[in-house]
């Protein structure tokens, strides 16, 4: 079960239309992100450019580029991600919230 919905979410990703990519991320959207982060995930994940994520099952946030798109995660954070590990609460976030907490996840990506 939990396989197929992963499946569906990636698929989600994939064929979603990068919502970011032609936009800048402003410094207030980053913050914005950030406590996002901090809020909702810190708990489980790494959210931070170094260290370990509380949740080993859980992906600590600088390295989620190399399982996903960034840009494409758009579409599965509006529909609301519930995959990863049993005990990842559902969440769904609001277009202005998806913009913050994307530019969040790109200030952690290695320059490219």
């Amino acid at each position: 079960m939990l396989r197929r919905r992963f499946l569906l979410v990636f698929a989600l990703m994939l064929t979603a239309a990068p919502v970011l990519a032609q936009n800048a991320a402003q410094p207030g959207s980053i913050a914005a992100g950030q406590v996002i982060a901090e809020e909702r995930c810190a708990r489980c994940h790494a959210i931070a450019a170094t260290g370990n994520s509380p949740f080993p099952a859980a992906p600590p946030f600088r390295e989620l580029q190399k399982k996903y798109p960034i840009e494409q995660l758009a579409e599965a954070l509006a529909e609301g991600i519930g995959v990863g590990h049993p005990d990842m609460p559902e969440f769904v976030l609001q277009p202005v919230e998806i913009e913050g907490f994307l530019a969040f996840l790109n200030s952690l990506q290695p320059s490219r």
